[in-house]
C-alpha cells in the first residue's frame, strides 16, 4: 500500500496491517512509529483514520502545551513511566524535526499552610519519578524567581526540567512523517461500526466505506470509549473535562519567564500561568465536567473564575491585554491511570484515558503500543531505510522566524512579504503550508501551521487576504 492523504477519495483497497483510529497527537505518534517498522521483510502498512478534516483538530490543539517531566505523576503508574520516557523521546525528536521547545523550567507555588506542608511530599514524589533536580525553596526565592507574583506566597518547589512546546507542530510532524513512511492519512473518516472479518481481520465501517485491517489501535481520544464498546468492552467512560484559558498579549511575556504551577488537587493540576512558545502568556485552565463531547465554547463563568484566580496569582498580568480565549476538552475517566488494554484475540489495542500529559507521553505510548502488539503476535523491527524526520516550519518566538532571516528572503522574497502583521507571518509561510504534504483544510488549520490571524486583531486586518489565498488553492 502506498501512502497518501485523503479527504474524500477512496479508502485503501485490500487489507492494511494496522488501522489507527484517531489522528490526535497519540494516534499520529502511533502511526509514525508503526509506519517505520517492517514485518516478514516488508514495510508494515498503516492507515490513520481521523474523523475531523485535519490531524490534531480535537483535544490535541487546545492544551497547555507543556513538555512535562512527570515530577508529580503517581509513582508506579503507567502514566508516570510513559511521561518520563516520552519527555526524553519527544525532547530529542523536537530538535531533529524543528518543533519549537523552550526549556523555561517551572515553579510550583504554595499559597496556604496546607500547600506549603505538601511540598516535601511532592519533592519526594519527584525523586521517585526520576526527577532529582527539584528543590523546595522559601518565599524569598519564589519572588526572586518570579517577581510579578501576587503577595502571600509561602514557598515553592522548583522544577527545572519543565518546558513549553508547540503542540500543533508536534502532531503535524508525526503525521507528516507517517505519511512519508508510507502510511495512509484518512481525514473526514469516522468509525461508525466494527465487523469481524475472516478471523484474521477486522472491518471498520466508516462514513466513507469499509476499512479492513489485520490489527486495530484505538487512539480516538474523547471517543475512545465509544470505539472500545464497538469491540464489545465496557472498561471505562470518558467524561469530557472542559478547560478554558486566557491568552495575554506578548507585552506580558516579561512577567512570566517560567511556568508557574499550583499545588495539584484532586481534579488536576489546577490553574497555572505559563509563557507560550508563541511569545504570549497563558492563564488557565478551568476544569468543568460536561456531557457534550464537542462543547469547546467559552463561558462567562469560566472567565470570571480565571480573572479571580489571576488577580491573586499575578495582579500585574491582569492589567495586560487579553488577545484570545479558548477552551479544550480533556478525556477524563473514572480511573487514575491511562487505560491501555490489549485484546489479543480480536487483534485490538486501546490507548484511552490519555489526559493532558498525552502530548509529552505520545512517543512513549507509540513505542509501548508497538511492544504490546509484538507480544500479541505482530512482530516487527525498525526499518533500516528511514531518513531523518521532515524539518517542520518554525512558528516559535525563541528561534528566528522567516521574516528575520536574510538568507531566506534573499532566495525568496515571499519570506520578506508580511501578510499577518500581528504575528509576522509571511506570504512564503502561507504558501508553504498550503503546498505541504498535509495541507490545511480550513482557516483554523492554517492558523495552527503558521500562526496567521492569532494576534491582537484576530484576523480583522489580514483575514480576508488569507482566506482568499486558501480559497484560490482549494479552487485550483
Amino acid at each position: 500500500m502506498s501512502g497518501g492523504v485523503s479527504r474524500s477519495g477512496p479508502l485503501p483497497g485490500g487489507t492494511v496491517d494496522v488501522a489507527v483510529v484517531g489522528g490526535g497527537v497519540v494516534g499520529a505518534a502511533v502511526a509514525r512509529e508503526l509506519a517505520g517498522r517492517e514485518t516478514d521483510g516488508r514495510p508494515l502498512s498503516v492507515a490513520l483514520a481521523e474523523a475531523r478534516p485535519d490531524v490534531g483538530d480535537g483535544t490535541s490543539k487546545a492544551n497547555t502545551a507543556i513538555l512535562h517531566t512527570g515530577f508529580d505523576a503517581t509513582p508506579g503508574t503507567l502514566e508516570s513511566r510513559l511521561v518520563r520516557r516520552g519527555y526524553e523521546l519527544l525532547g530529542g525528536y523536537a530538535e531533529r524535526a524543528g518543533i519549537p521547545v523552550e526549556r523555561t523550567g517551572a515553579l510550583l507555588v504554595a499559597w496556604t499552610g496546607e500547600e506549603l506542608a505538601a511540598l516535601d511530599g511532592l519533592a519526594d514524589k519527584a525523586v521517585r519519578n526520576g526527577c532529582r533536580e527539584c528543590e523546595v525553596v522559601g518565599a524569598d526565592e519564589v519572588y526572586r524567581l518570579v517577581p510579578a507574583l501576587g503577595p502571600g506566597a509561602l514557598g515553592g518547589l522548583t522544577v527545572p526540567g519543565e518546558s513549553i512546546i508547540c503542540p500543533w507542530t508536534t502532531t503535524l510532524a508525526f503525521a507528516t512523517e507517517a505519511l512519508a513512511r508510507g502510511a495512509a492519512v484518512l481525514l473526514n473518516t469516522r468509525v461508525e461500526g466494527v465487523e469481524p472479518g475472516d478471523g484474521l481481520t477486522t472491518v471498520l465501517r466508516t462514513n466513507r466505506g469499509p476499512l479492513r485491517a489485520r490489527w486495530v489501535v484505538n487512539a480516538a481520544g474523547l471517543g475512545s470509549d465509544a470505539v472500545d464498546r464497538l469491540f464489545g468492552h465496557e472498561r471505562y467512560t470518558v467524561t469530557p473535562r472542559r478547560g478554558e484559558l486566557l491568552v495575554f498579549d506578548k507585552m506580558a511575556r516579561p512577567l512570566a519567564n517560567r511556568i508557574v504551577l499550583p499545588v495539584p488537587g484532586s481534579r488536576g493540576k489546577g490553574v497555572l500561568i505559563s509563557p507560550t512558545i508563541y511569545g504570549n502568556v497563558m492563564l488557565g485552565p478551568t476544569a468543568e465536567d460536561l456531557r457534550d463531547r464537542a462543547d469547546t465554547s467559552t463561558s462567562e463563568e469560566g472567565f470570571a473564575f480565571l480573572v479571580d484566580k489571576g488577580l491573586g496569582l499575578m495582579p500585574a498580568l491582569m492589567r495586560e491585554e487579553v488577545t484570545a480565549s479558548y477552551a479544550g476538552l480533556r478525556a477524563a475517566t473514572e480511573h487514575g491511570d491511562y487505560q491501555v488494554h490489549l485484546d489479543a484475540a480480536r487483534r485490538y489495542l486501546v490507548l484511552g484515558g490519555i489526559r493532558s500529559t498525552g502530548l509529552t507521553s505520545s512517543m512513549a505510548l507509540a513505542e509501548h503500543a508497538a511492544g504490546l502488539l509484538a507480544e500479541a503476535g505482530l512482530a516487527t523491527s525498525v526499518r533500516g531505510d528511514l531518513p531523518e524526520p521532515p524539518r517542520m516550519p518554525n512558528i516559535g518566538e525563541a528561534f528566528p522566524r522567516p521574516y528575520l532571516r536574510d538568507d531566506l528572503i534573499a532566495g525568496d522574497p515571499a519570506y520578506g512579504t508580511v501578510v499577518c502583521f500581528c504575528e509576522r507571518v509571511t506570504a512564503g509561510e502561507i504558501r508553504d503550508a498550503l503546498a505541504s504534504p498535509l495541507p490545511p483544510a480550513d482557516l483554523d488549520g492554517l492558523r495552527r501551521r503558521t500562526r496567521a490571524m492569532m494576534g491582537r486583531c484576530q484576523g480583522f486586518f489580514c483575514g480576508a487576504e488569507i482566506a482568499g489565498r486558501l480559497a484560490r488553492v482549494e479552487g485550483s
